[in-house]
């Protein structure tokens, strides 16, 4: 593989643009202010793109790894129904309507 491959999706940046290759995020993480990049989201990232674009490693993984990093735990990234308080207990399996 090298780094000029696509991800099956291209990853959509939170302000705007996005990225479409492993190269695009590579140097998307290296122009990180240097205590965002040294985090460990993003060093678990950087390193599935290398294992990609360097040594096959599988680009499924890279993508989610991606993502993991600009979304972190906490962070929606859309709207579940599950954690909407006004509809979370409508529906309890096995009870008659």
């Amino acid at each position: 593989m090298s780094w000029s491959n696509r991800f099956p999706e291209p990853i959509a940046l939170p302000a705007g643009g996005r990225l479409a290759t492993l190269q695009d995020a590579g140097e998307y993480i290296t122009r990180l202010p240097r205590r965002t990049h040294d985090a460990p989201s993003w060093q678990n990232a950087m390193h599935i793109l290398i294992r990609a674009a360097e040594y096959d490693g599988p680009i499924e993984f890279a993508r989610p790894g991606m993502l993991q990093a600009l979304f972190p735990k906490g962070t929606p990234v859309y709207h579940s129904v599950d954690k909407d308080l006004k509809r979370r207990n409508r529906y309890t399996p096995g009870r008659d309507r």
